[in-house]
């Protein structure tokens, strides 16, 4: 997938669309534009952006997709080159104070999950990997 260059949608029907085909480029700042009614939504939000969050969480064990909706699969025919996708709307900015990019593009909790699962937690004191303990370690260590 690294070397292709375009996002390529192909018979998306999702809402007013009328199985359109269009290639959208990768690793580029992409605007689509139209009159109110047009897709845009319909193409960026419920086609695309659905699609990609649906393999995304997919792709995740299924302890892990428990904790997470599933997108249903968008009506379109074929979109290759895709990866996991976030979608940011517009909408009015949070007045929490302690609102960050990740609570506010939603994108925190995916975050949250991918490096609990995947990741190795270090203890602050030690900078050393946290490993799983018996029981009877940790009670030996305290008593010795």
């Amino acid at each position: 997938m690294a070397d292709q260059k375009f996002i390529s949608v192909r018979g998306a029907r999702e809402h007013n669309l009328k199985s359109i085909d269009v290639d959208i480029p990768r690793d580029k700042f992409v605007v689509i534009t139209g009159l109110s009614g047009s897709g845009k939504s319909s193409l960026a939000f419920d086609t695309v952006y659905a699609e990609g969050q649906r393999r995304y969480v997919e792709s995740l064990s299924a302890y892990a997709r428990q904790f997470l909706d599933m997108m249903e699969k968008p009506d379109v025919d074929q979109i290759s080159g895709l990866s996991p996708a976030i979608s940011i709307e517009q909408k009015t900015t949070s007045k929490n104070p302690r609102s960050t990019v990740g609570t506010v593009t939603e994108i925190y909790d995916y975050l949250r999950l991918l490096f609990a699962r995947a990741g190795t937690p270090y203890s602050p004191a030690t900078g050393l990997p946290i490993e799983a303990q018996q029981v009877q370690d940790m009670v030996d260590r305290v008593a010795g």
